[in-house]
């Protein structure tokens, strides 16, 4: 055997090209006892809701980063947290999109043409602007998921619902709490 030939069975083949196999949008057919109207109407809510979780999730992280101010050190570790917790939502989401057999919204390009959520400005705002930020956003995930449990749920879509009840409103509703009472104007001690 020559080296040559040797050489090209380790060479990773690339600058690989493909036609796209399965359009977004659309799901394929899979033996889970759901029907096709029901996966299709499940993948464009949970779409709408991961691409909203997405931007949620950059938002966590672009405050943790620019965070101010006297709760520094408190908020910085809470905003890391809950970016965390989001991500894990992010990943479940996206999952439960391809279980059902669509195509999972992952390009953030594409993300920000279908995300409802608004684009923050670039610099950095006060502490309590980021806050309601993230709150407005949380809002905004927690009114969708609402609808798209309920909905889900007369379909017969248990897993969607499941998935939209205990993991996104539970922690979308205890992120917003935490958050929240940042915003109490409340002093730090009496005197």
């Amino acid at each position: 055997m020559s080296t040559e030939s040797k050489r090209s069975g380790s060479q990773p083949w690339l600058h690989q090209k493909s036609d796209v196999i399965q359009e977004f949008g659309t799901v394929k057919q899979f033996p889970i006892g759901l029907s096709f109207q029901t996966r299709m109407y499940s993948c464009q809510r949970l779409n709408q809701i991961l691409a909203d979780t997405q931007i949620l999730y950059g938002l966590y992280k672009k405050h943790h980063w620019l965070m101010r101010g006297a709760t520094f050190y408190q908020l910085h570790l809470v905003l890391d947290k809950h970016a965390g917790e989001q991500l894990e939502i992010v990943d479940t989401l996206a999952e439960r999109v391809q279980t059902l057999g669509g195509v999972a919204v992952g390009d953030q390009r594409h993300v920000a043409e279908i995300t409802a959520i608004p684009r923050p400005p670039n610099g950095v705002e006060e502490v309590p602007a980021m806050l309601s930020r993230l709150l407005e956003a949380h809002e905004t995930i927690l009114a969708d998921a609402h609808d798209a449990a309920a909905r889900t749920a007369e379909l017969g879509d248990d897993g969607t619902n499941d998935l939209l009840v205990s993991q996104v409103i539970r922690t979308g509703e205890l992120q917003s709490w935490f958050l929240a009472e940042h915003l109490v104007d409340t002093p730090l001690v009496r005197t």
